[in-house]
């Protein structure tokens, strides 16, 4: 019987590209675990996936998670099934462009891969108090005074 988690993430920049973060909560049971991360030079587009993945990677066993998620980039893309289409071409959109993310693309795909994974929208500064909190750790981590680098986006 695998564990069923509850994954709550949000991502932000200052700017578009700027300094961001991401905001991580898992849940399972009643135990509770929150985490982000800020960096110096990115988007929200990639701060939104690190959450998604930093979420994932966290889990120690094959799991059925729940991803609450105020990206449409993300939960459209992957209802729609277009990063295995990317995938397959190479990286490369039906209209002949370069996947944007698609280093982070690829990490997700894999841990999709590993995790059965159910991605629900949830309408971001709504009230939802789960997604509030994730933006709060995602928005104080880009605020922070020391950030790292996003390699896939800086190189």
């Amino acid at each position: 019987m695998k564990k069923e988690i509850l994954l709550v993430t949000d991502g932000a920049c200052k700017g578009n590209p700027g300094p961001g973060g991401y905001g991580t909560i898992l849940i399972y049971n009643q135990h509770r675990k929150e985490f982000a991360e800020g960096f110096r030079l990115t988007t929200n587009n990639r701060m939104e996936m690190l959450a998604v993945i930093k979420g994932l990677q966290a889990l120690k066993e094959t799991c059925r998670v729940k991803v609450l998620s105020d990206s449409k980039y993300i939960v459209d893309n992957i209802k729609g099934g277009h990063p295995w289409k990317w995938k397959a071409r190479g990286w490369v959109l039906a209209s002949k462009k370069p996947a944007k993310n698609a280093d982070l693309w690829g990490d997700l795909l894999d841990l999709l891969d590993k995790h059965e994974v159910n991605f629900e929208w949830v309408k971001g500064h709504s009230g939802h108090e789960l997604n509030d909190r994730a933006d709060e750790l995602a928005s104080d981590a880009a605020e922070q005074s020391v950030l790292i680098e996003d390699y896939g986006f800086e190189k």
